[in-house]
Formats: structure tokens, sequence, C-alpha cells
């Protein structure tokens, strides 16, 4: 089984991906550990698009069962053939910001007030993230990020998938959207668990 969720930032991708991989005893990749080098200060330096494509398909294959999460487009096309299934995740705007914020504070507290050294950085992702459900060209940031990705992106790309697509409202705790994943794939997706070769 393999599965894309994809969704605004804030709209809780990784967190179902973990759960979903747990679940189904399968690996979870994360799209900004594909697109960004490994770096002290993350989300600072892209990898180039040829050693991005070798890391995508050394770690996504067809041979496996995996859960991709993350804002992947366009740059993960060569995989998007292998999808099973496509989870869209969607959130109240002014909720998904406000838990943008607080993971900004979780994660660099004081570095990212005015005069910090994650100010620029913190400030330019919050606008990038923002223009997401806007219908105006988003606002790009000044590190790099992908420019383009906004809902109606998301949309044109979903309407044109081969592959179900399941919308989530992620407001829902986390149990209930996982429950509400493993029974649609039982009534929609016959799968096999790669790891015990169980159909499921």
């Amino acid at each position: 089984m393999r599965i894309h969720i994809l969704g605004a930032s804030g709209s809780g991708k990784t967190t179902l991906g973990n759960a979903i991989s747990a679940y189904l005893n399968i690996k979870h990749e994360d799209a900004d550990d594909i697109f960004w080098e490994p770096t002290v200060q993350r989300f600072t330096k892209r990898r180039s698009s040829i050693d991005r494509e070798q890391v995508l398909r050394e770690r996504l294959n067809e041979s496996e069962g995996w859960v991709f999460s993350g804002v992947a487009l366009p740059w993960a096309a060569p995989i998007e053939p292998l999808y099973d299934l496509v989870i869209f995740l969607q959130v109240d705007p002014t909720v998904r910001m406000a838990r943008l914020k607080a993971r900004e504070v979780e994660r660099y507290g004081n570095r990212i007030l005015e005069g910090g050294d994650r100010f620029e950085h913190s400030a330019g992702f919050l606008r990038w993230a923002a223009s997401y459900d806007l219908s105006d060209p988003p606002v790009p940031d000044k590190v790099g990020r992908p420019n383009n990705v906004t809902l109606a992106v998301h949309e044109k790309w979903l309407s044109e998938r081969p592959c179900p697509v399941l919308r989530l409202d992620s407001t829902q705790p986390i149990d209930e959207l996982l429950l509400t994943t493993i029974n649609y794939m039982k009534e929609n997706i016959s799968f096999v668990d790669f790891k015990s070769q169980a159909l499921l």
C-alpha cells in the first residue's frame, strides 16, 4: 500500500502519516526531508533536482509499502503513478495558521521574534503558508519554498488522480482520522501489508 497525504502546511499531514505508518507497519517519509538538504538550520538549502529525484526513488519505490506526506508538487511527479490512495487534509485557515504559529514558537522560541536569527525565515514561512487559501498568486518566501502551491493547484491535481482520493477534515482527533482512513481502505481498496503479506 502506497499512500500520499497532502494539504496545506499545518493541516496535520505528518501526524496522520505517522499514525497510518504505525498502524500498517510501513514506513513514513516526509516530503521536507527529501526536498531540503539536512542542514543545521533546517529548511534553508534545497537539494538539487537531480539529487532530490534520486533520494525520492531510493526511499519510495514500487516494491515497498509506504506513507508519503507533504507538499510535493510538482517535484514528486516521478512516483505519482505508484499512489494507491491519496488523502487530502483540509482545515479552517484560522485554525491552521494558529497551529503553525504555535509550532514555530515551540520549535524556535524567542528566535522568531524581531532581531532573532529565525525572524525573517519564520515570517517568510508564515506568509507563504497563509497564501495557500488565497485566490491571488501566493507570496514567495526568501528561502526558496515553492511559490505555486495553493488550494486551487491542489484541487486541479486531485481532479486528475486515477487512484481513490479521500478527503478528511483534520480538525477531527487523530484517532478518528486514522479510523476513517482504515475503514475507507477496507471498503474501497484491496491492499497488502508489505511486511506481513496479509491481504486486508
